[in-house]
């Protein structure tokens, strides 16, 4: 597990025995991103954290990160990225 803060965000990357996961909070509202643990499926962001409902598919971390970014309402450059998560997406 790694974390990364920046702007009051904490991101949180973790892996378990199906997914790499990094999720995402800020003022108490969670979103995460989720991926296979064999890293080549698309990405699924979930609203409300790593169990949240899953509210969309990508193929890009960038457009993942965008939707991440919307529901916490900040801009996708304020998003601080764990070292390990940064090579998600197809």
């Amino acid at each position: 597990m790694s974390t990364a803060e920046a702007d009051g965000i904490t991101a949180t990357y973790e892996e378990t025995d199906a997914e790499r996961l990094v999720t995402f909070e800020r003022d108490g509202r969670h979103a995460a991103v989720a991926q296979n643990v064999e890293g080549y499926a698309m990405l699924k962001v979930r609203d409300g954290g790593a169990a949240g409902d899953e509210l969309e598919r990508y193929y890009g971390f960038d457009m993942a990160l965008d939707h991440v970014a919307e529901l916490l309402g900040v801009a996708v450059h304020d998003l601080p990225v764990p070292e390990d998560a940064e090579d998600m997406g197809m």
